[in-house]
């Protein structure tokens, strides 16, 4: 057989070229042309949040993308990937893609946010709660930029521009021999997460001198958030109120350890999950400890309850309260001390009080501390911000050079000096303002925060990806244990039926773009082989005109006498 064959192609080779030409050039053509396209790049992609509060959605609801890559000044967005980079990156261009329908956003993040213009920070750190205010269908990622997905951009950017000073040929051309990439996720499509556990922790250390002493409260959540769950690593918001925390459970250990430091107060440490989440940590840690137990420190005798939130920058410091502390409360003590501290010791500190009602009306608490205030338990909330609203406490953008170590560890050393006056009543006592407790060996260890804040933004923290064996969770239990007693877990998960929060999977996925010609190319390359073919019939149907008109052009003249 494979002789025949040869001897059938030896005989076109020889007696029939042209012929042997049509056949084997489109043959040729059509074989390579419908060759699988190269995966030009693979690169990890972070989805926007996905998640379900009190019954209502937010964030992206998708996840699928199979779709070409166009950059956002493309005229026609519908059932397309739109990329774009976070410089060129505005709310009216992402409402472009969602309006005109697209079928996917995928916007490109520098590797080293701290690198980027604090313009361009706070600018998406404020359209970060508008983005996912809407609920949509349209899947939007996040991609940390490399060589080889900025080329990508490059070249759609290329072939998505608009061609308005050119010819139509020009134009024709220009997209026909353009490169295009096929973008495609190789997850599934997202679904409700069942049965997980946000867990909180607690540990504490009993005063002395009597049965019914005060309590005093110190809490702190641990958990991040962000437009993308895996890139909020929560260095401000609230790395710095968690390591504040732990110092001061350090600071205080080492006080209780000494009879004669000993003090008559309780302290409790809370360090609750789903902060980001209406407070839901902190929302079943009381229900237990109030209406689920018979014996708690919350039922007792609790002096006030004092919660830490993003408190690593900045020289102002406001106390958040529900309601202002009466005159002979623990609550307008700690006020009072606060101030004595301020001015005797830290006066470049612009301290304040902050009153805000409860609105519940509103579909997310304020702060951690109307949590407690509900339940009708004196409570503050110290930030350095002066507002609920500011960005900052929400952003994927709130990475670890946003906490300035010089300004938390001042922070620190001046809550732990007015916390120790209010469990020593020095004031009453005629110790000065200028009297310092935590010095020498017993100062605030600042390689202690920073160790801590290293640790905790060198991951995500978002709460849909801290589980119950997380190590995010077992080394802050390790941690507390180091310094506290009785230190326990609680956990929270979602009602079955009437369910307060769902979170949803498929929140980091890997993406391929394959690069691929456009169907114009298909459409203009069926066009150059018809007419090549059309010449190839004409040419042999009149090969001896042609042969003749050859031979007439290429024969030497002869030169006439």
């Amino acid at each position: 057989m494979f002789e025949e064959a040869s001897e059938v192609f030896d005989n076109m080779f020889k007696t029939s070229f042209p012929l042997t030409f049509i056949v084997f050039i489109p043959a040729v053509l059509i074989l390579v042309a419908p060759l699988p396209a190269e995966a030009a790049h693979e690169f990890t992609v972070y989805r926007m949040q996905q998640y379900d509060l009190q019954g209502q959605p937010y964030g992206t609801r998708n996840a699928i993308l199979n779709t070409e890559a166009r950059s956002v000044e493309a005229e026609v967005l519908s059932r397309r990937c739109v990329i774009m980079r976070l410089v060129d990156f505005s709310y009216e261009k992402y409402q472009k893609a969602l309006r005109q329908s697209a079928g996917a956003v995928v916007i490109i993040l520098p590797k080293n946010m701290s690198t980027m213009p604090q313009d361009i920070v706070q600018q998406f750190m404020e359209l970060e709660p508008e983005m996912l205010a809407t609920e949509t269908i349209v899947p939007v990622y996040f991609a940390l930029e490399d060589d080889e997905l900025l080329s990508i951009y490059t070249q759609t950017l290329t072939s998505s521009s608009p061609q308005d000073s050119s010819s139509a040929a020009q134009v024709l051309l220009h997209t026909a021999t353009a490169n295009g990439f096929q973008m495609v996720t190789s997850g599934a499509q997202s679904k409700a997460v069942s049965d997980w556990a946000i867990t909180s922790l607690e540990g504490r250390l009993s005063g002395v001198g009597g049965e019914d002493l005060p309590t005093i409260v110190l809490v702190a959540h641990y958990d991040s958030f962000g437009v993308a769950p895996w890139l909020s690593y929560g260095a401000d918001s609230n790395g710095s109120g968690v390591s504040m925390l732990l110092e001061l459970a350090r600071l205080f250990s080492r006080l209780y350890t000494y009879k004669r430091t000993h003090a008559g107060y309780n302290l409790l440490f809370f360090v609750s999950g789903g902060g980001k989440f209406n407070y839901q940590g902190t929302k079943r840690w009381l229900e237990d400890n109030l209406d689920h137990t018979d014996s708690s420190l919350l039922q007792d005798n609790v002096a006030f309850v004092l919660c830490l939130d993003t408190l690593g920058n900045g020289d102002d410091l406001h106390l958040h309260v529900s309601k202002p502390p009466k005159e002979s409360t623990p609550q307008h003590t700690l006020l009072r001390e606060l101030e004595t501290v301020v001015a005797s010791q830290y006066p470049e500190v612009k301290f304040s009080m902050v009153h805000k009602k409860i609105n519940l009306a509103e579909d997310t608490l304020a702060w951690e501390h109307e949590r407690f205030g509900i339940r009708r338990l004196p409570a503050f909330t110290l930030s350095h911000l002066p507002s609920h609203r500011l960005a900052q406490r929400a952003s994927i953008m709130d990475v670890r050079p946003h906490v300035d170590l010089r300004k938390l560890s001042r922070n620190t050393r001046l809550i732990a000096e007015a916390l120790a006056r209010v469990v020593y009543n020095l004031t009453e006592k005629g110790a000065p303002g200028e009297l310092k407790i935590f010095t020498e060996q017993m100062q605030v260890q600042e390689e202690q925060l920073s160790s801590v804040v290293d640790w905790l933004t060198a991951q995500p923290r978002a709460a849909q990806l801290v589980d119950k064996d997380s190590s995010v969770v077992s080394t802050l239990e390790y941690q507390l244990g180091r310094y506290l007693k009785d230190v326990r877990r609680h956990y929270v998960r979602a009602d079955q039926r009437d369910p307060e929060f769902v979170f949803y999977d498929q929140l980091k996925q890997t993406m391929n773009a394959y690069r691929v010609k456009p169907a114009i190319f298909d459409l203009l390359l069926a066009v150059c082989i018809t007419a090549y073919l059309g010449v190839m019939y004409l040419a042999i149907q009149h090969f001896g005109l042609f042969y003749s008109i050859v031979r007439r052009i290429t024969q030497p003249k002869t030169k006439t006498h």
